[in-house]
C-alpha cells in the first residue's frame, strides 16, 4: 500500500471536484437571478454523488482488491492519468456537461440529476483507487463530498460573476491535479 494519507485525499478531493465545479459555473453563467435554494441544490447534487460514487468504486476495489495489489500503484496511474486527460480533453473540447448546464432552466432538478451522474463517473473509477490512499474511508468519503459541495457552490457564484470560460480552466485544473497524484503514486511505488 502507498502511504499518501489525507494531504493526498484532499488533492484527490480538489481533482475530482473540479469538473463539478466547472459544471456549476456553468449553470451560474445560464442563470439570471441566485437564490439560496440554487446554492443548496449544487451542493447536494454534486457533493452528494461525488460522495456516494467513490464508495462504489472502494467496494467493488475491495471485491476484487487481493488480485490487483501487485498492481495497484500501474492501476491507479492509469486511472487517475485516464480520469485528468479525459478531463482536459473536455474542457478544451467544451464537454458536454457544460453545454447541458447551458441550457434554460439549467438548476431544475433533471439538469441537476444528469449534471451530477456525469460529473461524479470520474469519481467511481477514482474510488477504486481509495484503498491505495491510507486513510480511513468515512473520511475519505466525506472529504470528496464536502470539498465537491463546497467548491460546486463557489462555482455557480464565480459563473454567475466572470462568465463560462473559467470553468473551462477549472475542469483542465482538476485533469492535471488527477494527472499529478497519479504520477505521484506511480513515482512513489517505483522508488520504494
Amino acid at each position: 500500500m502507498i502511504g499518501t494519507g489525507f494531504a493526498a485525499i484532499l488533492a484527490l478531493a480538489l481533482g475530482l471536484a473540479m469538473d463539478a465545479m466547472a459544471a456549476a459555473a456553468a449553470c451560474g453563467v445560464a442563470t439570471p437571478i441566485l437564490r439560496p435554494r440554487h446554492f443548496a441544490a449544487v451542493a447536494v447534487y454534486f457533493g452528494g454523488f461525488q460522495g456516494l460514487m467513490p464508495l462504489l468504486g472502494w467496494l467493488l476495489a475491495a471485491w476484487i482488491g487481493p488480485a490487483i495489489e501487485a498492481w495497484d500503484h500501474w492501476i491507479a496511474f492509469v486511472l487517475l492519468g485516464g480520469i485528468g486527460a479525459k478531463m482536459i480533453h473536455a474542457a478544451w473540447a467544451g464537454g458536454d456537461e457544460a453545454r447541458e448546464a447551458r441550457d434554460s432552466n439549467a438548476l431544475r432538478p433533471r439538469v441537476m440529476l444528469g449534471l451530477a451522474v456525469a460529473t461524479s463517473i470520474d469519481a467511481f473509477a477514482a474510488g477504486i483507487t481509495l484503498p491505495l490512499f491510507e486513510a480511513p474511508i468515512a473520511i475519505s468519503l466525506a472529504t470528496i463530498a464536502i470539498t465537491t459541495a463546497a467548491l460546486s457552490a463557489l462555482g455557480l457564484a464565480i459563473g454567475r460573476r466572470l462568465g463560462d470560460r473559467l470553468g473551462r480552466g477549472l475542469d483542465a485544473l482538476g485533469g492535471a491535479v488527477l494527472i499529478g497524484l497519479g504520477v505521484k503514486i506511480l513515482v512513489e511505488h517505483l522508488t520504494a
